[in-house]
Parts: structure tokens; sequence; C-alpha cells
């Protein structure tokens, strides 16, 4: 098992704010609008450097849509900022009608997703937003790892021409990915190569793997982990090198078993090919109050939880 030192452990929020900052020094095309959450999106930099670009729309989500669809037409590249519960859930009426359907060239950028948002409570910790944005057809879904690569996938969906939706978080996470990573849209990361097992995670269940992979190595269980930052389009081809050679699959997500990543790698092998397969997710549930570490505990997210997946997994395997 390869091992992934880190010297820091960062929000992947910062992330996206410090990669947006860079955008409106480098792209004078791209504006930022938010709706009243500028701090806890980490818009901060970018509002004081670009003032004329930046949009505080206050709680106005919907509005903000519609904002962020008409600016596209002019040739700007807008960058909505709110939590993801609004950036979805409360909006996806806007976001179906006047960006997806017309392929609005906007960047839907969502903080605060999942579990992890703690203490807020299940009204607040959308675990659905996946889900809901990859069926809308033609809307790209990305989901980095840490602090490093949400800063990179910021950078990379200014140039990619189409509507995109970005998830990011609010937790401190290790920052373990290379700081100068180009990010390639709809291209998996293979962390580590192994032959028994694949392992599929993503956003903070990432480093959950590699953990899980660190625990499951010192049972003789060699795992590959794979980085699958890009929800859609969905990195097919190396999906299927990775289970044509282990022969049983593992997925990881900090999102609802329905409809998220395992959901749509299911789809993928009983078209192509039909192995075992267990998800590490959660069950058909709305999360609760609590501190991310426990609410993560408790609804199974974490390495202990992908190691008895793989445990589980290969007892089904032939």
């Amino acid at each position: 098992m390869k091992d992934f030192p880190y010297t820091e452990s960062k929000d992947t929020r910062s992330g996206f704010g410090a990669g947006l900052a860079e955008l409106g020094a480098s792209n004078p095309n791209v504006v930022a609008l938010c709706a009243d959450l500028t701090g806890s999106l980490k818009m901060d930099a970018f509002k004081k450097a670009f003032p004329e670009r930046f949009f505080q729309v206050g709680i106005a989500e919907a509005n903000m849509m519609g904002v962020a669809a008409g600016m596209t037409i002019g040739g700007k590249i807008p960058f909505t900022g709110t939590f993801a519960n609004f950036s979805t859930g409360r909006v996806y009426d806007q976001i179906r009608q006047s960006i997806a359907y017309s392929g609005k060239n906007v960047k839907i950028c969502a903080s605060h997703a999942g579990l992890t948002l703690g203490e807020d409570g299940a009204t607040h910790q959308i675990l659905e937003d996946l889900g809901m944005m990859k069926m809308l057809p033609g809307m790209t879904v990305i989901n980095p790892c840490d602090y490093n690569q949400t800063k990179a996938a910021t950078l990379a969906i200014a140039d990619y021409e189409g509507p995109v939706y970005l998830r990011f978080g609010r937790p401190v996470v290790p920052n373990f990915t290379p700081a100068d990573q180009k990010f390639e849209i709809g291209k998996a990361w293979t962390l580590n190569e192994g032959t028994d097992v694949s392992i599929f995670a993503t956003g903070h269940l990432v480093w959950k793997a590699v953990l899980a992979g660190k625990l499951l190595a010192e049972k003789g269980i060699n795992a590959e982990i794979i980085n699958i930052h890009t929800i859609k389009p969905l990195d097919d081809a190396a999906i299927l090198a990775s289970v044509r050679k282990t022969r049983c699959v593992v997925t990881a997500e900090e999102h609802q078993m329905n409809g998220g990543l395992g959901d749509s790698i299911a789809q993928l092998l009983a078209r192509e090919e039909p192995l075992p397969l267990e998800m590490v997710a959660v069950h058909d549930s709305f999360g609760e109050s609590a501190t991310p570490d426990q609410l993560m505990e408790k609804y199974k997210l974490n390495e202990a939880a992908i190691v008895a997946a793989v445990e589980a997994v290969m007892k089904r395997k032939k």
C-alpha cells in the first residue's frame, strides 16, 4: 500500500475560494454570485479584489440561478456560491429550466454538503444532491477530495464550456494530493494499484479509503483505490479496467446510496461486467445533529465501514 503523507489539513471550501480568487486575476470573464454566504463559501478574496465582478444577491437562491444564466448570454462565466442544499434542492426548477435545458455555462459551486455539516442537522445536510444533478442532461458533476484538488477543479471548470456542479465541504480534512496537479474532468485517479478488490471513492471518503487500504494491507488484502472525483461523466474505461482485474467492488461516498456514485457504478457493471458490489453510503435516511466525526461513525462512512464492505464483498467473489 502506497503512503500518502500530508503536512496539513484544510477545508475543501477554502480550495474553492483560492481557485476562484486566482481565476479572477487570470480570466476577466469570471464573475461570482453569492446568496448571503460570502464568508462561508470563502469568496471574500474574490469580492475584495474584484468588487465590480462580485454580486451579492441575498437570500434569493432561485433568483441567483436566473441571473447567472442571463450573464452567460453576454459571455460571462458565472460561479454561484451557497450551501449545497440551497444550490440544488431549493432551486432545482431554476437549474433545470434556465441552466441545464439550454446548456448555459454556469458553474454551480456548493459547500457544506453531506453529513459533515454536523450540528446544523438534517435540514441542511443534503445527501441527494449528486443524484439530482447527475440526472440533468448535460450537467457535469464533480466532487473533489481535498483542498488542492478542489482548487484545481475550480480552475479547470472555468475552461470547460457547459453547466457544472462542483461539490465541496466545511470540515478540515487531510490535504494529500499534489498542489501542482492538473485536474482532468472525467478522468479517474488511481491512488493505489491492487489485485484483490477495487475501491472507488469520492469526496471526503477518498481519504477514508486510503486509511482503509492501510488496514486491509495489514490483513494481507491488496486493494486498488481509485479517486472518482468526477461523478459525471464517469470514467467507464478506468473503472472497467480495474474491476476486470480484481473481480469485486466497493464504493464509498458521503451521499445516499440511491442516486450516488455507487448507483452509477452499479449501472455500469450491470451493462458491462456484472460483479459483486458493496456500497458504503447512507441507507435511505436523513441525517441529524452531532459532530461530523460522530455522524460519520454512526452512519458508517469511515475506514472501518470500508474494511467491512471489502471483507463482505470478497466473500461473494468467484
